[in-house]
């Protein structure tokens, strides 16, 4: 039986395509080892504001949204990866500028014990940590979850303080004017409401701020889900 040469070149051909190149897999675009790696890393560095912050969402009834906080984000971004799966990392280099600003806010919010130049630079070397090890497009994917984790941060007591008094006043005058439009005998001094048979005082929670925080948070998760 003769072999011809073209059928011969057919079948090494075919056997050639079927080699180990056809089989190689696509790369993942990103390492999930360096990732882990980074994550701990901050989880170390940051381990004190962290702990504070989880105090402080225990305790405080302004911030118990806060537990929610990188839950949520957490899922977002998780549900964002298949907008990154076909584009390799690009590393910028002004994300390691930005870590190293980070950095240096810490170091000056833990001398000053100023807890919230500490706590904002937990959120901006994350944001940092993103852009250096995968670019400008990452970031842009990963927006909205990233602008998200400011949430976890409380206001700082002196502009808490600044809103939350010029509102107690507000709230008094309303319900000085809402008692007396009762016809019921009323005296207002400052955020006290004196009546004849007692006393009452409007606190920081009537300002309003405690539902506007959360309240915040949870509409913008909503428009987002329901886009």
């Amino acid at each position: 039986m003769v072999i011809r040469s073209d059928v011969r070149m057919d079948v090494t051909m075919t056997a050639t395509q079927s080699g180990p190149d056809s089989a190689q897999k696509i790369p993942s675009p990103y390492s999930w080892v360096t990732i882990a790696w980074v994550a701990v890393l901050l989880a170390v560095c940051y381990a004190p504001v962290i702990g504070r912050l989880v105090s402080q969402w225990y305790n405080d009834q302004d911030m118990g949204h806060g537990f929610f906080v990188p839950v949520i984000a957490g899922y977002i971004a998780w549900q964002k990866r298949d907008q990154i799966a076909g584009k390799l990392p690009k590393p910028n280099w002004w994300g390691a500028a930005l870590m190293f600003w980070a950095g240096l806010q810490l170091y000056l919010g833990t001398l000053g014990a100023e807890l919230f130049t500490a706590r904002t630079s937990l959120v901006i070397s994350i944001i940092g940590a993103v852009l250096l090890m995968g670019g400008t497009e990452y970031v842009r994917v990963f927006s909205f979850p990233l602008f998200l984790l400011f949430f976890i941060v409380p206001i700082p007591a002196v502009i808490y303080n600044q809103i939350t008094f010029p509102l107690q006043l507000l709230a008094s005058r309303v319900a000085e004017n809402a008692i007396s439009a009762l016809s019921i005998p009323i005296i207002r001094e400052g955020n006290v409401l004196e009546l004849a048979s007692q006393k009452l005082d409007v606190v920081e929670a009537c300002s309003g701020i405690r539902s506007l925080l959360t309240l915040t948070f949870l509409s913008l998760v909503y428009g987002y889900f329901c886009e």
